[in-house]
């Protein structure tokens, strides 16, 4: 236990090293003659995180961490090169990502742990889904809005409020009897797939103009979702770096 315990703490020290550059970019980027350290310090916050992932104790196989490596290099060198008035639609793709990898990872962790999981747990776990879900396909809409892929004008139809609270009362309703009954696995799918389509209903109402707020708001679930994945996954870099960037999305929202 103590051998465990200590292999470990470089790579808690790395954590803690990436959180406090984590905060000190946002700082830094909050005025313009110290913007550029800000994001030095993101990038290099960025660099140790993935550095300390890559030597988790967890990983038995780098076959696959390659591969997506290549993948994401191949999708983020086009996506950093895109025009200035891009970064909109740029930034809501980012999200976009980000929160397909919440979905995804918590999809795997509730049929790798189920029925066994804590409540506790599963309703963390379920916070995670649902805000990564419908982080993801609004966040695809939005950028389809602001590349004018998807007409930019507001998408409304009778009932469109009632619709969209039932659904997400529905989705909440499932996540609550999942927690409460871990071992009905089947309905898993269903949660899943409503708080997907609550993320395209949620945001084609909305129009182009104010999309920008929409990606802020959307920032901000993005950053919750990630914050409880690292509950999930016992990463407390994940837990910081999620709540960092929850509360900054929420204040350029309001």
């Amino acid at each position: 236990m103590n051998e465990f315990a200590g292999n470990q703490l470089p790579i808690e020290i790395i954590y803690l090293v990436a959180s406090a550059l984590f905060i000190l970019s946002l700082k830094w980027m909050s005025s313009p003659t110290s913007a550029r350290h800000g994001v030095w310090a993101g990038e290099l916050g960025m660099l140790l995180a993935i550095a300390g992932t890559l030597l988790h104790h967890g990983i038995v196989d780098y076959k696959w961490i390659a591969i997506a490596l290549v993948l994401g290099t191949i999708i983020g060198v086009p996506l950093g090169r895109v025009q200035m008035t891009a970064v909109p639609q740029r930034t809501a793709l980012s999200h976009a990502f980000g929160a397909l990898c919440v979905t995804l990872v918590g999809t795997a962790e509730f049929y790798l742990r189920t029925p066994e999981i804590s409540r506790f747990m599963m309703a963390v776990l379920s916070m995670e889904v649902i805000l990564g879900s419908l982080t993801f396909t609004g966040s695809l809409m939005a950028a389809g809005k602001l590349q004018e892929i998807l007409p930019q004008r507001p998408l409304t139809y009778k009932g469109q409020n009632f619709v969209n609270f039932l659904l997400l009362v529905i989705a909440v309703a499932l996540a609550v009897y999942l927690v409460l009954h871990p071992e009905a696995r089947q309905l898993y799918p269903f949660m899943l797939v409503i708080a997907l389509a609550f993320g395209v209903l949620l945001v084609i109402p909305i129009g182009g103009a104010d999309m920008p707020t929409v990606i802020s708001l959307l920032n901000a679930y993005a950053g919750l979702s990630a914050a409880a994945m690292g509950f999930v996954l016992n990463n407390k870099l994940l837990i910081v770096a999620g709540a960092l960037d929850g509360s900054s999305g929420l204040i350029l929202s309001v």
